[in-house]
């Protein structure tokens, strides 16, 4: 059962806006994987998914005692992860313009994965390039299916969007990243992704791509 289907996951939030510390921690441990998913849909590549996750963490022990309804505590923490993420892009974009020693060779130094794990990743790596090149409206829920297993309803909940909405925009972005992969994959030199599924070798790459059709 996901975190967030948990019984009494309101009780939890109640008791943490009344200064219960054990209380915010375990909120925290069983959301934190919803945040990173948050984070992931639209941050910058080069951004580090752990050092925003420290920030929205820091926001929800400092900011928790402005949310005013419990039932909404899911919405609150889609908001600040996906302001902490839109920050960490604007940053991105202006060290692409003013570029200095740090924001270069974040990754200098750390010895190469073996070789089926590299392959794993880069894989892993490519279908992610190609889900932030959809449109964002598409990407988030998708990720939140997939990487996350929300029901349409959960996610409906975190977007403010009616589940039918929801379940069209997951249909049309699995639809849209597997036609990515196909062009991707006729480019010269393109790493391979998956032709249709049947080259991933599995993880969240395959869940992304290899769901049953969805409904039309």
């Amino acid at each position: 059962m996901p975190a967030d289907d948990a019984p009494g996951a309101s009780p939890l939030v109640h008791a943490a806006l009344l200064g219960d510390r054990a209380a915010l921690e375990r909120l925290w441990a069983e959301h934190r994987r919803y945040a990173a998913t948050v984070i992931l849909a639209h941050k910058p590549a080069s951004a580090d998914t752990d050092d925003l996750l420290q920030e929205v963490a820091a926001t929800l022990v400092t900011k928790l005692h402005t949310l005013s309804d419990p039932a909404n505590f899911l919405p609150w923490l889609r908001m600040v992860a996906l302001n902490v993420a839109r920050l960490a892009g604007r940053k991105h974009a202006a060290a692409i313009v003013r570029p200095d020693s740090e924001a270069v060779g974040l990754h200098g130094g750390v010895s190469a994965p073996p070789a089926g794990r590299a392959d794993a990743r880069d894989q892993a790596g490519a279908v992610m390039d190609l889900c932030r090149s959809m449109p964002e409206e598409y990407r988030e829920p998708l990720l939140l299916q997939t990487l996350r297993q929300l029901s349409y309803r959960q996610i409906g909940e975190a977007l403010n969007l009616p589940e039918t909405t929801v379940e069209t925009r997951i249909a049309r972005a699995r639809k849209m990243l597997r036609e990515l992969v196909r062009k991707a994959e006729q480019g010269p030199g393109a790493p391979t992704v998956g032709a249709g599924t049947a080259r991933v070798t599995g993880g969240a790459p395959a869940r992304i791509l290899s769901e049953p059709d969805d409904p039309q």
